[in-house]
């Protein structure tokens, strides 16, 4: 069984987040293209802008693709990254870290049937881009006697190229004697907001970064992609009790996104969240209604849910949603959704990593599953179009369906309604991390933060729960929906087969009649 999982990372970064504004594609390719890259139609113009500095021009792609095609695949692409990273981190207000990366580098995938191709390179020269899309061309080879001409002809009118994340300022333009005193702030209050306070961390990451997608289908296009993160961690000392929590905040922002009023919430979170450790309890283990604030709880669609309905996993009948299509799967009101287009959220996409535009698409429509998420290879093999969810961690990964923000939409209940029709159990309100096996739809995840809920009214703080299940199990025991759907701010990355994404997730208060909670005997 395959398992997946769901991180949100801790307050102090150990890599950077993102930059800069979205470069739409300008003007059509030249006219004159071979049948292997056949012009965009002009409702997508395109022209390679971004990646000109490092030599990349229309020769290039279509040398490397006919490569790439010469043993006989049913389609190509070339995907080119480049990636500068930044950290900058302090401790106890000593800067104990600061760091950059460059990521530069491009992979050929070659699709013939199931089979698929890859070769990556660091260089992006004539020589290693052939050599990468040789090696991907030899792993897919197709029936004998197929050759470049077979590419298939124009794609068709594509949806215009969004701006969901274009930026004032690039990344690349801010200083680090302009980020310092954020987190020199952060530490100083952090210090100050309380006596039990004895350690602090704080961190800021950015990210500027760039993709190009040019296909055998003849789609060329380029995306600037911004990111950011900044984290406050937090270790207290009472009576010799130590308690360490944190939070953190995270978009495809520029630096005004880190507002006094954003930086508030950061300190006020952090700080909220690690005290009331002390007060905090373990409830009672077994199976109970648990309530799923609004926010962070969307963890609960992203664990239990949203990866079973990853196409890969459908196509090859090893999620428990491969036969659940069309059919009622949580009762009417369950609306749930995975979206691109949030703007300057940090699971939003222009366009995914094989060039389709990134959409919102929904998952369950009136508690119904409408569809699955689709990359390139399963939405063929299902007859349908491309979700936008194909996504890959870097240049050195095929891209597989993944999630971007996923979310549950409003429904008719009062986040009121829903505490007081609990008589025992518990409101989760903070989470670290989880995990599900993708076959049998199991899951856990980890509460860091939330309340008893006795008698229809919140009572007594807990900590260190374990939440446990069944994914579609689950899904059916939804019984109240609010309508306070809030989408987390937090830096959420997931992993699935070693490949790392950003992500976003959201919820509205939700309760569900009855899960498994981990916690002491009774």
């Amino acid at each position: 069984m395959l398992r997946r999982e769901l991180l949100q990372l801790g307050s102090v970064l150990g890599a950077a987040a993102a930059a800069a504004g979205c470069t739409p594609p300008a003007e059509p390719l030249t006219p004159n293209l071979p049948p292997s890259m056949p012009p965009t139609p002009p409702t997508r113009p395109a022209t390679i802008t971004y990646f000109s500095r490092f030599g990349v021009d229309e020769a290039l792609l279509r040398q490397t693709l006919a490569v790439a095609m010469s043993k006989g695949g049913d389609r190509a692409d070339v995907f080119i990254q480049h990636r500068v990273s930044r950290t900058m981190a302090l401790e106890d207000g000593a800067v104990n870290r600061a760091f950059s990366s460059v990521e530069l580098g491009a992979g050929v995938r070659v699709v013939s049937g199931d089979q698929t191709g890859y070769g990556y390179t660091e260089e992006l020269t004539l020589e290693s881009l052939k050599n990468a899309a040789a090696m991907a061309a030899a792993i897919a080879s197709g029936p004998a006697g197929s050759s470049p001409s077979s590419f298939r002809a124009d794609p068709g009118p594509l949806p215009a190229f969004p701006k969901r994340y274009e930026l004032a300022r690039s990344w690349n333009d801010v200083k680090p004697e302009e980020k310092l005193p954020l987190l020199v702030q952060l530490n100083e209050r952090a210090f100050k907001a309380d006596p039990r306070v004895k350690k602090v961390s704080t961190s800021i990451g950015d990210e500027h970064g760039a993709v190009l997608i040019a296909d055998s289908d003849g789609r060329l296009v380029e995306d600037v992609q911004p990111m950011t993160r900044l984290g406050l961690s937090i270790t207290a000392d009472d009576k010799g009790k130590l308690e360490t929590n944190g939070y953190n905040v995270a978009g495809r922002e520029d630096l005004g996104f880190y507002s006094a009023e954003r930086l508030d919430r950061v300190l006020k979170e952090a700080v909220a969240r690690t005290l009331i450790l002390f007060e905090a309890v373990q409830p009672e283990a077994g199976e109970m209604p648990v309530v799923m604030a609004a926010g962070s709880s969307g963890i609960l669609l992203h664990e239990a849910i949203g990866h079973g309905m990853e196409a890969d996993f459908n196509r090859k009948n090893t999620s428990i949603y491969a036969d659940k299509l069309g059919k009622p799967v949580a009762k009417p009101f369950v609306n749930i959704v995975d979206d691109a287009s949030i703007d300057r959220a940090r699971g939003s996409i222009n366009v995914d990593d094989e060039g389709n535009v990134g959409e919102k698409t929904m998952l369950v429509e009136g508690g119904t599953l409408a569809t699955y998420l689709h990359d390139t290879i399963s939405a063929k093999h299902y007859g349908v179009r491309p979700t936008g969810n194909g996504r890959r961690e870097s240049y050195k990964h095929v891209p597989m369906p993944r999630m971007r923000s996923t979310y549950m939409l409003n429904g008719p209940h009062k986040r009121d309604e829903i505490i007081a029709s609990v008589k025992r159990g518990i409101l989760c309100n903070g989470f670290s991390n989880g995990q599900v096996l993708i076959g049998a739809g199991d899951f856990t995840f980890y509460v860091k933060n939330g309340w008893l809920i006795e008698d229809g009214k919140v009572t007594k703080p807990i900590k260190d729960v374990n939440i446990v299940g069944n994914g579609p199990k689950v899904l059916e025991k939804i019984d109240m929906v609010a309508d306070d759907l809030t989408i987390d701010e937090g830096g959420w990355t997931c992993g699935k087969d070693g490949q790392s994404v950003p992500v976003s997730q959201g919820m509205p208060t939700v309760r569900v009649s009855a899960i498994t909670v981990g916690g002491r005997k009774a």
